[in-house]
């Protein structure tokens, strides 16, 4: 009978430890989540791939034609990646976190066919990206809005 009162306190400790894990998280890996587009037309995840971050595009308004079928990258330079779908492409890659940012990463735009080098800023839940090619100073910044 006396097993309820030696249980309930071992329960509190598991969810104290619990929950001091999940608010540990590592300063590079805030950027994970979901996170939707400046227009909001697209919801990104972008998630860890070893020492790298990558995004996914999960929904997006232009992924389905006027019928409902998937869309193509069909703008793609390389033609044999012309065949893979809209959702579901990974468009964010190689970012490398450095100094309270990631950089060094390559972001695709699948409606044009055009990819630029990027580098992403997080501010609350706020994520700034910056494209360019060559400088930074040469390029376009984009906000995206985490989805809790």
């Amino acid at each position: 009978m006396n097993s309820g009162k030696t249980l309930l306190p071992a329960i509190i400790v598991l969810m104290f430890l619990s929950l001091a894990a999940t608010a540990q998280v590592r300063p590079e890996d805030r950027i994970k989540g979901l996170w939707l587009t400046e227009e909001k037309d697209g919801k990104i995840e972008i998630f860890r791939t070893g020492n790298t971050y990558t995004g996914r595009l999960v929904w997006g308004n232009s992924v389905l034609d006027e019928h409902g079928n998937p869309k193509h990258d069909v703008n793609n330079p390389d033609p044999k990646l012309r065949t893979r779908t809209l959702q579901g492409m990974v468009m964010l890659t190689g970012l490398v976190y450095e100094d309270g940012k990631w950089q060094e990463g390559k972001i695709y735009n699948g409606l044009t066919g055009k990819s630029y080098s990027v580098a992403v800023t997080l501010k609350g839940n706020t994520l700034y990206l910056r494209g360019y090619i060559g400088l930074p100073i040469l390029g376009k910044t984009t906000v995206w809005q985490r989805i809790e």
